[in-house]
């Protein structure tokens, strides 16, 4: 059975950020991936499972070695949902800041 997880509660966790932060320039193997952290190899399995099952990792075998990478695709699915928040925030903070600058004139 093929688990489908949630993305967003996915990169909820700071070390599973840190992971898709190490592989943003190379893709590594997982011991290469938990000598980078002081967590168990076997809990770095596991945040690397749930990054695979939800798409944001891509894994390669290569003989007894795998591989894992960034999926740019589904990182660049994830930016464009979240790009309309961003101008939206964006709008109302320069509001925001438009409001503070005419409060001080006064």
């Amino acid at each position: 059975m093929d688990l489908r997880r949630d993305v967003f509660q996915a990169i909820a966790d700071p070390t599973r950020r840190a992971i898709l932060l190490l592989l943003a320039t190379q893709g590594m193997t997982a011991g290469v991936i938990a000598s980078h952290f002081d967590s168990k190899r076997p809990t770095i399995s596991k945040h690397l499972q749930i990054l695979t099952e939800c798409e944001l990792l891509a894994k390669q075998q290569t003989g007894r070695e795998v591989h894992y990478q960034l999926n740019a695709n589904k990182m660049r699915e994830i930016a464009n949902f979240i790009e309309p928040f961003r101008k939206l925030w964006d709008d109302r903070f320069n509001r925001l800041e438009s409001v503070m600058k005419n409060y001080k004139k006064r």
